[in-house]
């Protein structure tokens, strides 16, 4: 197990009177491109441009500690745990998709396509876990850990930009605005395919908790609420956020960034929106109401996660590649972020009568 610095940081200092959010010591060193916890501890794993994984602890006081890294050959471009936070996985530039086994120490290659891996995901089901990725190779493999081939392979109408697994739920949105809805019960042929419901290019999918819809989000700061069976059309629907005004005297919100990352609270259903922008919300779907907004940081927002009971939110600050290669222009913050959750911010607001 690789370890990289016993540096600490804490989170108590977020329950101060500052209320400042907390920044983790030995961030990557180049754009954080993913984070995710593990499912069964509060341990975070972070993937990066500067082709690795670090995986930090969160302690119960809130002292942070890198634990372990390993590396791709190229920038990692997705993170996730399987279910029992033994295993996490990355797919990155390579082409290849990773797993780095917590309890040895060892990291294995068990995926590859014939393209960037844009991202992965864990299935878990009644017959076992499953790998997904989604590739720019247009094509999403399922992976059994314990073979070297994929148990099977589905095409896709483009490049795949991002994917959601909530089991039996898994969407994946594609170049050119496709969404395809997989019922993983039938994991090789879709069951809905349609066109984002955003008239621009998909940044980012994310399926609902209860696994009867999904976010969309896209690089025109708007998302959209999306309900798989056609009973529950009625309570789609789509909004604007991550604008901002072209100076404090004109309301007009034209300026326009994109929705990097959306994050759903395992508790609350509430969820995040994280922008190129630099501002993070969080919101009641059902209220169709903002619950919080962060106050505006100085660089994009790339990527956040919550924590398994919702208490902590991590979230990194780093170029997100959203204006190209000309806009990675040095002095662009690269961090890594921890905000501890107080419940009026994810809780639900009451339904209005």
């Amino acid at each position: 197990m690789a370890f990289f610095g016993t540096s600490t940081s804490t989170l108590g200092a977020a329950n101060s009177a500052t209320e400042k959010d907390i920044e983790v010591n030995d961030p990557p060193t180049d754009s954080i491109s993913s984070t995710a916890f593990s499912p069964t501890a509060d341990y975070l794993a972070v993937g990066s441009w500067d082709n690795n994984v670090r995986i930090y602890e969160v302690g119960a006081n809130g002292q942070t500690q890198g634990k372990a890294m390993y590396s791709h050959q190229g920038p990692v471009l997705s993170v996730c745990w399987n279910k029992d936070g033994t295993k996490i996985l990355s797919g990155g530039a390579d082409n290849a998709g990773r797993m780095f086994d917590v309890t040895t120490g060892q990291a294995s290659q068990v995926a590859q396509h014939d393209a960037p891996i844009r991202v992965v995901r864990w299935i878990e089901s009644p017959q076992g876990g499953v790998l997904v990725t989604g590739s720019w190779d247009k094509t999403v493999k399922y992976w059994d850990l314990r073979q070297s081939t994929p148990v099977s392979t589905v095409q896709l109408p483009e490049r795949c930009y991002t994917m959601d697994v909530v089991y039996p739920l898994m969407v994946v949105g594609t170049a050119e605005r496709h969404i395809q809805v997989f019922n993983l019960q039938n994991p090789t042929t879709p069951f809905k395919t349609l066109q984002s419901p955003l008239k621009w290019q998909t940044r980012v999918v994310a399926c609902f908790p209860a696994a009867n819809g999904f976010a969309v989000g896209s690089i025109e700061g708007r998302v959209a609420i999306q309900y798989v069976e056609e009973k529950d059309a009625s309570n789609n629907f789509s909004f604007k956020c991550h604008r901002r005004d072209q100076s404090p005297t004109t309301k007009d919100q034209s300026l326009v960034y994109a929705v990097n990352d959306i994050s759903f609270h395992p508790i609350h259903g509430t969820f995040s929106t994280c922008g190129a922008d630099g501002t993070i919300n969080f919101w009641d779907k059902d209220a169709r109401t903002r619950l919080k907004s962060f106050d505006p940081a100085p660089g994009p927002v790339p990527c956040a996660a919550f924590n398994r009971s919702g208490t902590i939110f991590a979230y990194a600050l780093a170029y997100d590649w959203s204006k190209g290669h000309s806009g990675m222009t040095p002095g662009h913050p690269n961090k890594l972020m921890l905000h501890a959750c107080k419940d009026d911010e994810v809780k639900r607001k009451p339904q209005k009568r």
